[in-house]
């Protein structure tokens, strides 16, 4: 039975493959996205912005909020 499921399937193989990538692809991002170290360098940087008048105070605590969220939201994933 397992030859024949494999051979009716067959067809299929290459989605299947695409699927898989796009899962990988999938779980990279967002291992990246809520990365501890990342948002703690985005912070970093939306601090210097705001030094350096790029960012008004307002613009920067959005910002900042924002990178708080992700680093909450991603606490019980990132591994």
């Amino acid at each position: 039975m397992g030859l024949i499921k494999q051979l009716i399937t067959l067809p299929v193989a290459p989605v299947r493959g695409v699927v898989w990538v796009a899962e990988q692809i999938q779980e990279e991002a967002e291992s990246q996205y809520y990365d501890p170290a990342t948002i703690q360098a985005a912070l970093d940087d939306v601090d210097a912005r705001r030094e350096a008048g790029l960012l008004t105070e307002e613009e920067a605590a959005d910002l900042e909020e924002d990178l708080v969220q992700r680093l909450m939201a991603g606490g019980g994933r990132h591994e």
